[in-house]
């Protein structure tokens, strides 16, 4: 499974808008089998910040369903499956709150966002609970990745845990 961008049908008149951010029935279908969802999470960062590029090991590989309910980020999902063609591919999409655009990242994606906005607050769910002993991370400019992150002067803002993750070819990743 590839990850997904998603779109929610939105629902405008004079009072405002309305849009279902989540439906476990449709969002099942489109994926065709049925995801459960354990935990979720809300992060507020400040623009230039760059988390990422996180997953986790198995058995609690987590994949992730994340929106932005406030500002811009640039999502990031990065392929950490050694026996995938895709290994090491990525992709990345504009999540923001106008254009309420969600990533879904399956299980053996590392994730990563850089804040656009002067603030964003980003929602995710997960399918699989934190588990700091199984939690990884890869460079964000691992040259053999290539990501091509929307940076502007005095960005990125890391972590130092972020600012000191391993290449790809260094980490320990699925198989």
């Amino acid at each position: 499974m590839e990850p997904l961008l998603l779109e929610p049908d939105v629902f405008t008149d004079e009072r405002g808008h309305l849009f279902e951010a989540y439906n476990k029935d449709r969002f099942d279908s489109l994926l065709g089998h049925n995801v459960e969802f354990v935990q979720d999470n809300h992060s507020h960062s400040k623009r230039g910040v760059l988390r990422g590029l996180h997953y986790q090991l198995p058995p609690e590989e987590q994949g992730k369903l994340v929106r932005v309910v406030h500002g811009e980020v640039y999502d990031v999902a990065v392929d950490v499956r050694r026996s995938s063609p895709g290994y090491g591919e990525w992709q990345g999409h504009l999540l923001s709150a106008d254009n309420r655009l969600q990533m879904w990242i399956p299980p053996g994606f590392a994730h990563g966002f850089l804040v656009l906005s002067e603030t964003a607050d980003v929602i995710y769910k997960l399918t699989a609970f934190h588990r700091p002993e199984l939690a990884r991370g890869i460079r964000w400019d691992d040259p053999s990745i290539g990501i091509e992150w929307p940076l502007a002067e005095g960005m990125p803002i890391l972590s130092e845990k972020d600012a000191a993750a391993p290449s790809l070819a260094e980490a320990e990743t699925l198989d």
